[in-house]
């Protein structure tokens, strides 16, 4: 029991959670030194097999640290396991880690235009149709579609707009057919059957639905590769602001946009910057992904970015400190300006998740100007010790000096930039303090099976 007890103190620990809370998969970039803070006495070791990092610490050995800092620097690129054991025998994590070339980009701040064609028409509402027994009837919900869902085609014609979906609607009733409509419905399709309906209001043959077949809006830009043409934005995704559903790309495009005015954020209701396209019709870049780490594609054009003409380092996630760092973002005009931030919070992430970044406005200008962060910074690049770390995607409601930002990681996975890794694995692993707690059971209780 007393051993069992002590267990338990142990791993309840903050230095426990530290470093159990590393995640199992990391990556550090050439040139780069990751730190980790020991205050256990554990040796850290790099598998044989593995000759991607090295190793040290200024403790009296050179794997073992004592409430001592362990740095793992790169030699070359490549795969390694670097091992935590405690007292050089009981294995406590293992972490493998990825060297990575160097990657300089870009950084945004700039304002842009998006408009965003969905993949079919997004069912918004519904509409009840008024017939000629002056009745309000609702073919479409009767017949089990609901806001939310996502028409493909229509008696086996894709459709892309809804003018289209009234006109095959309206033509099908005239010819005193069932239109026959394919839709997406989370991961899966289905097929439904609903007879059109004379509406005595329009004279024209409707269903009973509102539908939305685009979306546009204003953010910021987080950064561009100059020779692959590649860029980042929003850092999250763009949702229906009906249905609340991440809208599927089927085309779309980005255009130059000016920050007119401001609507400054207050508690409890979040501010947002009143944007104007410049020249809808010049297209500034192409939109090919909608993701849950914002919107990719490839620009038509170079954008000069006057804070940072040069390209400037990324840095990996476990490179990122709590401390002081920068945003760029436009809250005047086309001008993008440097704004102090501080990093106040890191989760670091095994797999892609959005919120990896606590951030909070320090920078008086923002402040009076727009009362923090507001709707239309999502993307802004954030930027600590002269590196791209990070975007700004979310405001606090109750603290609009307060949000989320995601790490640039998993932007430059969805942009290409860096190889996806499989993930689900990691999902799977057993967690070692299980194992650990069951072997010390069984030691200390030979009988329990």
């Amino acid at each position: 029991m007393l051993i069992i007890s002590t267990i338990f103190a142990f791993c309840l620990s903050p230095q426990f959670r530290n470093i159990y809370g590393l995640p199992m998969h990391i990556r550090i970039i050439e040139g780069e030194t990751a730190l980790f803070d020991v205050n256990f006495p554990l040796t850290v070791t790099v598998r044989h097999d593995s000759d991607s990092i090295r190793v040290q610490s200024p403790g009296f050995l050179p794997t073992l640290a004592l409430s001592r800092p362990v740095s793992l620097q790169p030699v070359k690129l490549g795969q390694s396991t670097v091992e935590f054991k405690l007292f050089g025998i009981i294995p406590f994590r293992s972490v493998q880690v990825d060297v990575l070339p160097p990657i300089r980009l870009i950084p945004g701040g700039h304002s842009i235009g998006v408009v965003l064609q969905s993949q079919g028409v997004i069912v918004v509402g519904h509409s009840p149709v008024l017939n000629m027994l002056s009745q309000y009837v609702t073919p479409a919900k009767d017949a089990g579609i609901v806001v939310g869902d996502v028409i493909i085609s229509i008696n086996g014609t894709p459709v892309q707009s809804d003018a289209q979906v009234a006109e095959i609607i309206d033509e099908s009733g005239k010819n005193n057919r069932n239109v026959d409509i394919l839709l997406k419905r989370a991961e899966g399709q289905h097929h439904v059957t609903v007879a059109p309906v004379l509406c005595t209001d329009t004279k024209r043959y409707r269903i009973g639905l509102f539908v939305r077949d685009s979306a546009a809006g204003v953010g910021t830009l987080s950064f561009y590769d100059p020779e692959s043409k590649i860029y980042g934005a929003l850092g999250h995704v763009i949702t229906d602001s009906d249905t609340n559903q991440p809208i599927d790309c089927d085309q779309g495009k980005i255009v130059m946009a000016t920050v007119s005015g401001i609507q400054q954020g207050k508690r409890g209701h979040p501010g947002e910057k009143i944007g104007v396209f410049i020249e809808e019709d010049q297209l500034l870049g192409t939109i090919s992904k909608n993701t849950q780490f914002g919107i990719y594609g490839e620009l038509n054009e170079k954008l000069p970015n006057e804070k940072y003409p040069e390209l400037i380092p990324v840095a990996s996630m476990s490179q990122v400190q709590v401390g002081p760092a920068e945003m760029l973002t436009v809250v005047d005009g086309q001008t993008i300006d440097q704004f102090n931030i501080e990093i106040q919070k890191i989760n670091l992430q095994e797999v892609p998740e959005s919120k990896g970044l606590v951030i909070k406005v320090v920078d008086q200008r923002l402040i009076e100007k727009t009362g923090g962060i507001v709707q239309g910074m999502s993307g802004s690049p954030i930027i600590q010790n002269g590196k791209l770390v990070g975007a700004v995607t979310h405001v606090f409601v109750h603290d609009p000096t307060s949000g989320y930002g995601c790490f640039v990681d998993w932007m430059l996975m969805e942009s290409g930039i860096i190889p996806k890794k499989d993930h689900q694995s990691a999902r799977k692993l057993f967690s070692f303090s299980g194992v650990f707690f069951c072997n010390i059971i069984k030691i200390s209780c030979p009988n329990l099976s």
